[in-house]
């Protein structure tokens, strides 16, 4: 199903916030499935198409889970320590 916003840009499928939580999560699983065949052979148009729709979808979920669990290996800080432990555990090589 094609929608227009009020800019007139098209939009392809339906409006993320129409979408119950379980069709939300399968269309976000089925995004991120084909992102990486779509940046490597996707056209400019279908790439521009799939960042948007990806945009919308992530948006509508980080909207309903403001509080979701963030995992402290996945913030700056946690990053850095990660790789100062890693650095320092014994038989890890640096390279």
């Amino acid at each position: 199903m094609n929608e227009h916003d009020e800019r007139g840009t098209t939009m392809t499928g339906v409006d993320p916030s129409r979408l119950d939580d379980q069709q939300l999560m399968k269309e976000l699983e089925t995004i991120h499935r084909t992102r990486h065949d779509t940046l490597l052979y996707g056209s400019n148009d279908a790439l521009r198409a799939h960042n948007e729709r990806m945009a919308q979808l992530e948006g509508e979920y980080l909207r309903r889970n403001p509080r979701r669990l963030v995992s402290a290996g996945r913030t700056r800080e946690g990053a850095r320590e990660r790789r100062c432990g890693e650095a320092a555990a014994p038989g890890v090589s640096g390279s």
